[in-house]
């Protein structure tokens, strides 16, 4: 849900600088200091002063640490293997983020990822985003540590700001850091089972940030969401988003305009799955009846798997 604040200390810094219309994401305060997210800090720095302890770096600070691409090098080194050509040390701020540059590139080529798939960039970490820098880390750990239990289930409360001429516009969302599949595999629960019986006063704020999103694509076809419970359960809108969103051009032959029983809705539901599965955007096993049963936990999944990929489309 957008509204119009005055910011608080932490937003006015972010603030600071940012040109009017453009919107950044930080961290809620709050979220900071939640026992999971601290955990999660807690091991990456573990995790990574224990693979650097011979060459005797320690770091206290993942932002402040790692933004200027020194040890994010030596962590390349040894986790991957991977020794590029740049300098060791670099003083000025130009050589930093080219620096910086060449080990990020490096790893997206090394991860596979496209600019849009990633969650930083080198403003962000060289800027010391925590955030960023977190998603970094974890992206690090799955790929090059692939047995490394990262802890499960870590999502925080996030705001996009953006000032404009009336004061600063915020809007709330819940962001995943860690799947349960990051850690215990034995582990059934995540990050929206946890929203759930953790922070059931956030639930409705994360319903209101997808009806938002879902909104703005359905416009174009002159349909509006009220209700994520009931509106996505034949799976007939779910299609419609997904066609706006992916460029998908759907055959209504292939699908149930009008499904007429649950047979229907759980094929159209099916169809729409294997289209997210197709695209990389959904990877996780859904079961289709449990949105046809207006399971919401299971529909917001899906819906954020979509909004993930195109909230700032």
């Amino acid at each position: 849900m957008d509204t119009l604040t005055q910011p608080s200390d932490t937003l006015q810094a972010y603030e600071a600088g940012l040109p009017q219309g453009e919107v950044r994401k930080v961290l809620q305060p709050s979220a900071i200091s939640d026992p999971n997210f601290q955990n999660l800090l807690k091991f990456l720095m573990d995790w990574i002063n224990e693979e650097l302890k011979h060459e005797h770096i320690v770091v206290k600070s993942l932002e402040d640490d790692l933004y200027d691409g020194l040890i994010l090098h030596h962590l390349l080194q040894k986790i991957g293997g991977i020794k590029l050509d740049v300098e060791e040390i670099t003083l000025s701020t130009v050589n930093q983020k080219r620096k910086l540059t060449v080990i990020l590139d490096a790893i997206s080529q090394h991860l596979e990822l496209e600019p849009s798939q990633t969650k930083w960039d080198i403003n962000l970490i060289y800027n010391k985003d925590l955030l960023a820098t977190l998603h970094l880390l974890v992206a690090l750990a799955r790929h090059f540590k692939p047995d490394l239990q990262l802890p499960p289930n870590v999502c925080v409360e996030v705001i996009f700001v953006e000032p404009t001429k009336i004061g600063m516009k915020t809007e709330k969302a819940v962001e995943i850091l860690t799947l349960s599949s990051d850690g215990d595999s034995s582990l059934k629960s995540d990050a929206f089972d946890i929203l759930f019986e953790k922070t059931p006063d956030k639930v409705q704020d994360v319903k209101q940030a997808i009806v938002k999103f879902v909104n703005k694509p359905l416009a174009n076809l002159g349909l509006t969401v009220t209700d994520l419970d009931s509106q996505f359960a034949d799976g007939v809108i779910l299609l419609l988003l997904i066609g706006q969103l992916e460029g998908y051009f759907l055959n209504l032959g292939s699908f149930f305009l009008t499904p007429s029983s649950k047979d229907d809705q759980i094929h159209n539901v099916s169809f729409a799955l294997d289209l997210l599965k197709d695209g990389e955007i959904q990877q996780n096993p859904i079961n289709p009846e449990d949105i046809v049963n207006r399971d919401i936990k299971t529909t917001l999944r899906v819906l954020y798997s979509l909004f993930l990929k195109h909230k700032h489309s």
